[in-house]
């Protein structure tokens, strides 16, 4: 049985996510999530009040009623990964209309999230993000849809962008230049330079591409003319890793991570690749590159003074 919340909660609610949308630029599915976070959150507290909350039983919520609720969250089989996230929804919320109603949110803010370990995205070996890129083309029937996925692949692995990020191409940024200009999560815009070989990848699809393509319409069409459904790309990548016998983590995603691997390898300037991938933080880009200890010692015994 769903507990409904107050007509007061839900209205500060959909203030909280409206004011995320449009000065955030929040993307519309991280909405969604914080939505369904906070509803359940209040639904619970709703529940374990006994009555409907309004702002001030809201602004009133102990250290005690925190701890019944994550421990509710965990009795339910919801992972510490999961959990962290829900806490951290309900704390933007809490710090948005603390503001708003002038209260102080202590108790919800100092609650902490379970502690769980963080998965690094596995980048693929050089050899084995070039044979998935070769492998990818040859999945379908059509060749231009063939053509079509290796452009896709290609620049995921090319220039780091992220699948809606490649499939956010318009019209309008053809004829494709030196560079990309993409406009990432938070709307934030970044320039990408292009390399050649993904360059003529994407000319090579555009060229053969049976739909014409305007200023407004996506580069990147379904197989009916419609916008190219992400899940598809994710389906062809995982048809060519089981072709390749390539691990579950031979993602779309993890081209994006090899992209950024390899350029570290290659002696590439973390700050640099901070940019190029778009990440807000430069934490966020440790946490996402990955380079074997045999090369870190290769570049410490070249470039670090005491060791020559």
């Amino acid at each position: 049985m769903t507990t409904e919340i107050s007509p007061a909660a839900r209205d500060a609610l959909e203030g909280w996510l409206a004011s995320s949308r449009a000065l955030n630029g929040t993307a519309d599915a991280t909405i969604a999530a914080y939505r369904s976070d906070v509803v359940d959150f209040i639904a619970f507290m709703t529940g374990y009040k006994g009555a409907p909350l309004g702002l001030s039983p809201l602004a009133e919520i102990s250290v005690t009623d925190m701890r019944a609720w994550m421990a509710r969250t965990r009795s339910e089989g919801i992972g510490a990964r999961s959990l962290a996230r829900k806490l951290s929804a309900v704390k933007s919320f809490y710090r948005w209309l603390a503001e708003r109603e002038g209260f102080e949110p202590t108790a919800v803010l100092s609650a902490r999230a379970p502690k769980f370990e963080k998965k690094l995205p596995r980048p693929l070996k050089e050899d084995a993000a070039r044979a998935m890129i070769d492998t990818v083309g040859a999945q379908s029937h059509k060749s231009w849809i063939g053509v079509r996925d290796m452009a896709v692949v290609t620049l995921l692995y090319g220039c780091g962008l992220r699948i809606s990020e490649a499939l956010g191409l318009t019209g309008r940024d053809l004829p494709l230049g030196d560079t990309l200009r993409i406009l990432g999560k938070g709307s934030k815009e970044r320039i990408v330079p292009l390399l050649p070989v993904a360059r003529a990848a994407v000319e090579r699809y555009v060229a053969i591409c049976p739909f014409e393509i305007t200023g407004d319409s996506p580069v990147f069409r379904g197989a009916r003319g419609g916008p190219l459904n992400p899940r598809l790309v994710q389906k062809v990548t995982e048809r060519a890793r089981l072709q390749l016998g390539l691990p579950a983590t031979a993602t779309p995603h993890a081209m994006r991570h090899s992209f950024a691997t390899h350029l570290l390898s290659a002696g590439g300037d973390l700050r640099a690749i901070q940019e190029l991938l778009g990440h807000a933080s430069l934490s966020t880009t440790q946490a996402y590159t990955s380079v074997d200890t045999v090369h870190l010692m290769r570049v410490y015994e070249a470039t670090h003074p005491k060791a020559n």
